[in-house]
């Protein structure tokens, strides 16, 4: 296989924003904002993402109002302080980035008000700045956790538009996609799942019922953002459950999205109950991928401990994906994107700061300038 071949490090265009490669920084929650407030932690931590050369970094789960952040130090999307910091690190992935920048947008749901993981997790308390949590249904996540109480007409229509005010806010910071987060347990999950969903009005029993509210939802954010900015979904194909959301109700779902305008499916699976049994193994949500990807026509992201690029071009190649997305392994290694071509036998752009200094040419240069070969 020729470098030209390498699927991982083609130009790929998602909903008209082109992306130099097929490589996605998978949001990451980073518990450190204040008031949701992004602060210069997420700038030095998202813009390693802009340097290491990803076709496309996603924000992290961001809070559309106080009440759906996974805990009291999320970011969130609600305000202007909110807005105009986002705004400054978006500049400066644009300005020194290669690829794109993308925000995942959020409502944590009954999974709400929990405390860092570094702190032991679980519900905080009220001292600790919790708030009571909302759900599908007044069905508590686990042992521990409080009751949520199940959305009202009122609830239902004030968060559906407060998902659409967080999209026209990530269009004013300058964000090239958007994500609607409906995986991991969250607010959108827990309407999409039997085993979180009871209710017996029209958003509840029946597939079609249990889908109205999460499409709602996409089509108010759809409708918020311009025809330009791809407006995409991220969704658990399976709750590893039995009786839960299945991926046959998954290609269901994504097939709906796509006839909404979709931009593309990002497939991941699991958070929804504590009890689940996953098994976890590189590449193991890639087949959830593949099925979904075969029975819709927009773009299909997979995840799934994919962090050897031999695997990640694999997937790419038999078809499985259009784009692989990896998040924890880039922590340990922020540049992998450049460590995945050198192993994969293919060039890419660094910045201008760093491919000067690493070229042949700075050490001719540096022989011209001090005379002498530089160390």
């Amino acid at each position: 296989m020729t470098a030209s071949d390498i699927k991982l490090f083609q130009p790929f265009t998602l909903g008209g924003v082109e992306l130099p490669n097929r490589i996605v920084v998978g949001p990451m929650c980073q518990y450190s904002a204040v008031n949701g407030v992004p602060n210069d932690w997420h700038m030095v931590h998202l813009g390693q993402f802009a340097l290491g050369g990803a076709g496309l970094t996603l924000v992290e789960a961001t809070g559309v109002n106080a009440e759906g952040r996974i805990t009291p130090h999320d970011t969130g999307l609600w305000n202007d302080e909110q807005e105009k910091a986002f705004a400054r690190i978006v500049a400066f992935h644009k300005e020194n980035g290669v690829g794109s920048i993308g925000i995942q947008l959020a409502h944590a749901g009954r999974k709400a008000a929990t405390r860092a993981p570094w702190v032991g997790g679980g519900p905080a308390s009220v001292e600790e700045g919790a708030w009571p949590t909302v759900s599908a249904s007044a069905v508590p996540f686990a042992d521990g956790y409080g009751t949520p109480s199940a959305l009202d007409a009122e609830g239902l229509a004030r968060t559906r538009e407060d998902f659409a005010e967080a999209t026209r806010r990530a269009v004013r910071a300058g964000f090239a996609v958007i994500e609607m987060h409906a995986a991991h347990g969250y607010l959108m999950h827990q309407f999409l799942s039997p085993l979180s969903n009871r209710r017996e009005d029209r958003y509840g029993g029946s597939l079609e019922n249990r889908m109205r509210y999460p499409l709602e939802v996409f089509e108010a954010m759809r409708a918020a953002a311009p025809a330009s900015v791809p407006v995409g979904v991220r969704l658990s194909a399976t709750d590893f459950a039995e009786g839960g959301w299945s991926v046959e109700e998954a290609i269901a779902f994504s097939r709906e999205l796509e006839a909404r305008g979709a931009a593309y499916i990002h497939v991941s699976g699991g958070g929804l109950v504590p009890h689940a049994r996953i098994p976890i193994a590189p590449g193991y949500q890639v087949g959830f991928a593949r099925r979904i990807r075969a029975a819709v026509s927009i773009p299909v992201i997979t995840v799934g401990l994919l962090t050897n690029p031999a695997d990640a071009e694999r997937v790419l190649q038999e078809g499985a994906a259009d784009l692989v997305a990896l998040a924890r392994k880039f922590l340990e290694d922020p540049r992998w994107p450049q460590r995945a071509a050198r192993e994969l036998g293919v060039e890419v752009p660094l910045p201008k700061q760093y491919g000067y200094a690493i070229s042949p040419r700075w050490q001719e240069s540096a022989q011209a300038q001090w005379g002498e070969a530089a160390e």
